[in-house]
């Protein structure tokens, strides 16, 4: 690494494998600073929505999707989720709106085309981040439109860039256990690839703590960054841990990742993804005292102020589902860094030097 050559499939092993997390840490923070990384730690100001809850996939680590006829349903009219966003920008000024759903079948595509225009006529400075890979997908299906031809309309509509969701683990063997009714890795590739040369950036991540080897981690890895070769259009890698609670997994006797599984996960990642920029370390997931260690494990962003996530808790996370600004700064000073406040695209829009 420091001789500037690549880690190969064997080196992510190894890395996997080793017990020496420290040591780990630290070149996952030598590698960070090699490439250009400084003191800076970044969070954006957003809000996460979901439009819908209804979702055709039963995925089994999920507990978030709902069919139609259960009671905890939802799908929000296009009129309803603006006035809902509008009410909360009175309450916090967020510069991203970030929007997943379950893939609603009960829809079409000018559910999604509409609202994406009517939150860009109501927001328009504000960066919608929207729709995964999966969803995209969806929307095919749903339209007949090829994925071009879809993420055109919504990059015409407003849509500003793509979350990493859907990725869950690339390998055949994985999906078929966890996500038996979801998509080929390959769609989740080529929704990403088409965004990227449409110049739609988009972000990547990795569901890790279930029934995937380490092998199959690095695989998984080793795809993503032979997609940002050809395109380089990923703007940062999010690992997330498997929440099993409320899923098959939980009474199957599955636990939460340790916090020592997810520092070494995040250097992990910054050591064999050499040309992603940014590793964020999710606080939602991991809660923020943990987030301002792996800030020394090779991440350089802790995500944003994330009102009302709902996907995590839903599967049994307890962090709070919002860090205010000055919480978020506090953190990341004591952890040594300089807080920056960005904008989706890593423009910085404030500092606390």
């Amino acid at each position: 690494m420091v001789a500037g050559e690549r880690l190969d499939f064997d080196d992510g092993v190894a890395l996997l494998e080793t017990d020496d997390v420290l040591a780990l840490g630290e070149l996952a923070d030598l590698a960070r600073r090699l490439r250009g990384g400084t003191d800076e730690v970044y969070f954006v100001q957003n809000l996460y929505v979901s439009q819908t809850n209804v979702c055709r996939v039963k995925c089994k680590f999920c507990a978030f999707a709902a069919t139609r006829k259960q009671p905890h349903a939802y799908t929000l009219t296009t009129e309803e989720l603006v006035e809902d966003v509008l009410r909360q920008r009175e309450v916090t000024g967020f510069t991203e709106l970030h929007m997943v759903n379950g893939e609603n079948p009960h829809v079409d595509f000018a559910f999604y085309r509409d609202t994406i225009a009517a939150l860009h006529a109501a927001l328009p400075d504000v960066h919608l981040k929207c729709y995964t890979a999966s969803e995209i997908h969806h929307m095919t299906t749903l339209s007949g439109l090829t994925h071009e031809e879809v993420l055109r309309e919504l990059r015409d509509a407003g849509l500003g860039s793509l979350p990493g969701g859907g990725a869950e683990i690339f390998a055949d063997r994985v999906r078929r256990i966890i996500a038996p009714g979801k998509e080929p890795a390959e769609i989740w590739f080529h929704v990403h690839d088409t965004a990227h040369r449409l110049g739609i950036p988009t972000h990547c991540t990795m569901l890790y703590g279930h029934v995937e080897t380490y092998e199959e981690r690095v695989d998984h890895i080793l795809r993503l960054r032979e997609q940002q070769d050809r395109t380089g259009g990923f703007l940062a890698f999010i690992p997330l841990a498997f929440h099993p609670e409320n899923t098959v997994f939980e009474r199957r006797g599955w636990r939460h990742t340790t916090g020592v599984d997810d520092l070494k996960m995040l250097a992990f990642s910054r050591l064999m993804l050499d040309n992603v920029d940014h590793i964020k370390a999710y606080w939602i997931m991991m809660g923020m005292p943990l987030a301002a260690i792996a800030l020394h494990f090779g991440a350089d962003d802790v995500q944003g102020t994330v009102v009302r996530e709902e996907i995590f808790h839903a599967a049994g996370a307890r962090t709070e589902t919002e860090q205010k600004i000055e919480q978020l700064v506090r953190f990341v000073r004591e952890a040594g860094r300089i807080p920056v406040q960005r904008d989706t695209l890593y423009n910085e829009l404030r500092r606390w030097e």
